[in-house]
């Protein structure tokens, strides 16, 4: 009965301190220089805000949430981590590359060209996005 006990623990224990060190490890996304210095040319006022807190909300808030720290439902699904768009590293991306990250997307993050067709209005999720800063 003991051993039995102790095979149990000990297998419990392997599994708990395996699964402790599983992390998602993603690749770096390259962004073409040409989006690299790509400048946002919709401007980042309330009527864009609101536009892209709007579609922000139907598109990508399943996945990102509600305030962009990568927690939506859908989130825990994913084989990729969603980003947490409050942090400097995601913050300090430049405008060019957030906007061809989301256009074209990879993995789990879907391209938005289906669902914004319009440049702007991907321009102007980005301008939503910037307010998500810790």
């Amino acid at each position: 009965m003991k051993n039995k006990i102790y095979l149990t623990l000990q297998a419990f224990a392997i599994l708990f301190i395996g699964a402790s060190f599983t992390t998602i490890v993603q690749e770096p996304w390259d962004v073409p220089a040409e989006y690299v210095n790509m400048e946002n040319p919709v401007a980042s006022d309330d009527a864009s805000i609101a536009t892209g807190k709007t579609l922000y909300m139907k598109h990508c808030k399943s996945c990102h949430g509600t305030e962009g720290l990568g927690d939506g439902p859908k989130s825990e699904t994913l084989d990729t981590e969603s980003g947490d768009f409050s942090m400097e590293e995601f913050q300090s991306q430049s405008d060019g590359s957030i906007f061809y990250k989301s256009k074209e997307g990879r993995d789990d993050m879907p391209s938005m060209t289906k669902k914004l067709p319009s440049d702007n209005d991907i321009w102007a999720v980005i301008n939503f996005i910037r307010t998500l800063k810790e």
